[in-house]
């Protein structure tokens, strides 16, 4: 087993420690991975990582999807955006470039640290950048269509590095 692998394998462990369901997981992302928290758990999550934000506040149309994103260093994820969900993220471990725009034209770069949350609107243009270390974010789906939850299929990328 890798060494990036041991260490993904190590962050799951953490979070059950902590008491999450794990629901599901990837990490065979091209940037990194991501862990799946099970939804009963919005409310501990946002109180643990988003310093105790209700979590009905956080509801805009649907149910609130908590998961974590694992992103290796010096990689990013697509410039997308996404037609089901507005996100809501929070800085857990290291930093991390972030870039959005109400357009496809990427902006500059802007630079986040730990405990520092950032909000995504439906439709907003992001892109998440890990620079020199891996980087640990934590993130809920807020999904504005309760007949159609968002999904990992919910992303149009604009562009991607890896030709997705």
């Amino acid at each position: 087993m890798s060494y990036i692998m041991k260490n993904y394998q190590k962050i799951r462990s953490e979070f059950e420690l902590y008491g999450y369901k794990v629901i599901d997981y990837d990490f065979d992302r091209p940037w990194g991975g991501f862990l799946v928290i099970d939804e009963n758990q919005a409310q501990k999550f946002a109180n643990q990582f988003f310093k105790g934000i209700d979590a009905k506040s956080l509801k805009i149309g649907g149910k609130l999807s908590p998961k974590i994103l694992i992103v290796n260093s010096n990689s990013r994820l697509s410039w997308q955006y996404h037609l089901r969900r507005a996100e809501i993220w929070s800085i857990q471990k290291g930093e991390v470039g972030i870039v959005r725009s109400d357009n496809d034209i990427e902006n500059k770069v802007e630079i986040f640290s730990e405990g520092d949350q950032i909000r995504l609107k439906k439709k907003e243009r992001h892109r998440l950048i890990g620079l020199d270390n891996q980087s640990v974010v934590a993130e809920i789906w807020q999904h504005t269509d309760n007949e159609n939850p968002s999904d990992e299929n919910d992303i149009i990328r604009i562009q991607d590095d890896f030709g997705r």
